[in-house]
């Protein structure tokens, strides 16, 4: 039995706005090397991370949906969310300069950091590269004071807005993830590939529910979710939430596949990395040449090294571990990263 593709809502999918930003598919790659270090034969990389738009990225999936909905509405103005070194932000900024949006980015520190290299570096410069109005915020009052300023600002002018949640994620950005893994299993089956097992992220939830949705059509697929923002209990009830919302505007049933969720690499929490994360971000760059960053990916990474304690997956099966990018913000941890690269010795 192979992925179940006739049961896969294409038509109903295609009929939903959305802009197409390019660079699609995104390649699927062989990780052997990685692979034989962690014990894993058929280890494969979904590299969503090597989008030519904005420094690639998850996040465009979700916005090529929100911002057709944005077209749709006639808006010329985007207004979105997010942490200083947000890599949704960067990417909202980006595919609003291609489309030619205006694009205002409101940030707050929500990571317990300061210093040059976080406060100036990583994303913050490319936001601006990419045309993006930068205001930051103290704390969640002063977001909403800056948010409600941009949109009176904006009716004084004439201008229509549109507002994207933090990360994209909602029903509608969820429907980036649910078009991603028809994709992926459209590649798996070019391999001979009939059954996967994959491991995600789970930070505001929109790739995960979209992902746990596909895999529910499609079947065949398991799914590792990896928490790299709020632990499981919180993790599992988004993740239901936004599950259940993409499901219905779908007109699709909810029952989501086999999965699994951990919280054992999220170590003190949202953009603090441990140990292990430098350790997965070495491995990789050592075996494959693949750049993680500590906030995402390089947690989901921690887990999948150690596998065997963090992951319910067979190693005899294919494992496909989905990249979301974000290398621009590991530059915001130079300090962290000179350090790490210097700690061992290449093999």
């Amino acid at each position: 039995m192979t992925f179940d593709f006739d049961r896969f809502p294409d038509a109903t999918l295609a009929a939903i706005p959305r802009v197409d930003l390019g660079g699609w598919p995104t390649p699927l790659h062989a990780a052997p090397r990685l692979g034989d270090a962690l014990g894993l034969p058929s280890l494969l990389l979904k590299r969503d991370d090597v989008h030519p738009l904005g420094a690639g990225g998850n996040k465009l999936r979700k916005l090529e949906y929100h911002l057709g909905a944005a077209r749709e509405a006639g808006a010329d103005t985007v207004i979105t969310f997010g942490a200083l070194q947000t890599n949704h932000g960067r990417q909202t900024a980006a595919a609003c300069a291609k489309l030619g949006l205006r694009c205002e980015l409101v940030l707050t520190a929500k990571v317990p950091r300061d210093g040059e290299a976080y406060e100036r570096s990583g994303n913050i410069p490319l936001d601006k590269l990419f045309g993006a109005t930068v205001h930051v915020g103290t704390d969640d009052a002063d977001t909403t004071r800056i948010y409600d300023r941009l949109i009176a600002d904006a009716a004084a002018e004439g201008r229509t807005t549109a507002t994207v949640p933090i990360g994209g994620s909602n029903a509608l950005g969820a429907l980036g993830y649910l078009r991603a893994i028809r994709e992926l299993a459209g590649q798996l089956a070019e391999r001979g590939i009939d059954h996967a097992q994959l491991v995600i992220p789970h930070a505001s939830g929109g790739t995960a529910a979209g992902t746990t949705l596909a895999a529910g059509q499609l079947g065949n697929l398991e799914v590792n979710i990896v928490c790299v923002s709020h632990p499981t209990d919180d993790a599992r009830a988004n993740l239901h939430e936004l599950h259940t919302s993409a499901a219905t505007l779908l007109g699709v049933g909810t029952t989501p596949p086999r999965f699994s969720m951990t919280d054992a690499t999220l170590g003190p929490g949202y953009g603090i990395p441990t140990d292990a994360v430098w350790h997965a971000l070495r491995l990789f760059g050592r075996t494959e040449g693949v750049v993680l960053d500590p906030v995402y990916t390089g947690k989901v990474a921690a887990a999948l090294v150690d596998w065997k304690h963090n992951l319910d997956i067979d190693p005899n099966e294919p494992v496909v571990f989905l990249h979301t990018g974000g290398m621009p913000g590991l530059y915001g941890y130079t300090p962290e990263l000179t350090t790490a690269v210097n700690r061992d010795t290449p093999r």
